[in-house]
């Protein structure tokens, strides 16, 4: 048989240091509560800015994007193909150099877009070229007939 040798002082001081610790953490939850209500107020209030912002920033980047284009049309083909061959230079070298992927990826926008319009340059000049050498080829065969 066992018996109990809990006095009642030593009974009353668990359940005052239980009540106490429930209080600590009801205190702790409360002010958890408030730190994440707050931090979700303040995401609200920056995305709310943000959304604000949004269409001032599209129209600014789709400006500086129609810039960029009459800048690279306007450029020569030794422009194009030396800032082709820096821009693929550079992404390569960070891609070996085990960069971020998002570093390396805009290091590669430069390259496509050059190249792309170094591409689109060269496969009009040969269509200009070629159905020019085809009408001239067949005026003359008309001509002699």
């Amino acid at each position: 048989m066992t018996t109990d040798h809990t006095t009642p002082d030593s009974a009353s001081t668990d359940a005052m240091s239980t009540d106490a610790l429930s209080t600590e953490t009801g205190d702790a939850r409360s002010r958890i509560g408030s730190t994440v209500a707050d931090a979700a107020d303040t995401i609200r209030s920056a995305a709310s800015d943000a959304a604000d912002r949004l269409p001032e920033v599209a129209a600014a980047t789709r400006s500086a994007l129609v810039e960029v284009d009459r800048q690279v049309e306007a450029g020569s083909d030794e422009l194009l193909t030396v800032g082709t061959a820096l821009s693929f230079g550079m992404a390569a070298g960070l891609l070996l150099a085990g960069a971020n992927r998002i570093l390396i990826l805009s290091a590669f926008i430069p390259a496509a877009v050059l190249g792309l319009r170094l591409l689109d340059r060269t496969s009009r000049a040969r269509s200009v070229r070629g159905s020019g050498t085809a009408d001239a080829k067949g005026r003359s065969r008309l001509q002699g007939a």
